[in-house]
Formats: structure tokens, C-alpha cells, sequence
């Protein structure tokens, strides 16, 4: 499968962020630090955190055959939603 769009979430404070990488965390990705890439069960995602805009990036890069980009990228988009207060 192709590679997803980035997404872009603004006004993502340095707490939320590391909600988040604890939420990863717990769904089996390891994100750790403001940019990277992890690989969990066939998804492959890469992110940049950038603090000071309260800025963050996060594309699906890959995912097995059974699994579409969309999927994962609505799954993305509702945790960072939830964790901001933006849902």
C-alpha cells in the first residue's frame, strides 16, 4: 500500500505529546523522542513533534495488505483528537 498524506495537528502541547507517545506505547508502537519512525504489526508510521510551534506531523508510511492507510489515519487522527480535547 502507498503511503498515507501527512497529517498535521496544531496546538499540540509538550503534555499531550507525551500522552500520546504513552498511548503509542501502549497499542505497541514505540515512539520515543520528537521525530522518528516505529513499526508495529506490519504499520509503519513516521512523526516530528516540533515543541516550540506546538507542532506535530505524523504520516502512515506503510501497512499490511488487510489494513488501508485510511484506516490508520482515522485511527491516528481520533487518539490525537481525544488526547487534545479537539474530538
Amino acid at each position: 500500500m502507498p503511503a498515507s498524506e501527512p497529517q498535521i495537528f496544531q496546538n499540540i502541547t509538550p503534555e499531550q505529546y507525551a500522552s500520546l507517545i504513552q498511548k503509542a506505547g501502549a497499542s505497541g508502537i514505540g515512539i520515543t523522542g520528537n521525530s522518528g519512525t516505529a513499526a508495529q504489526f506490519g504499520v509503519e508510521v513516521t512523526w516530528d513533534y516540533v515543541p516550540e510551534a506546538c507542532l506535530l506531523t505524523i504520516q502512515c508510511l506503510k501497512t499490511p495488505f488487510f489494513l488501508s492507510p485510511a484506516t490508520i489515519d482515522a485511527q491516528i487522527r481520533t487518539i490525537v483528537e481525544e488526547t487534545s480535547g479537539t474530538a
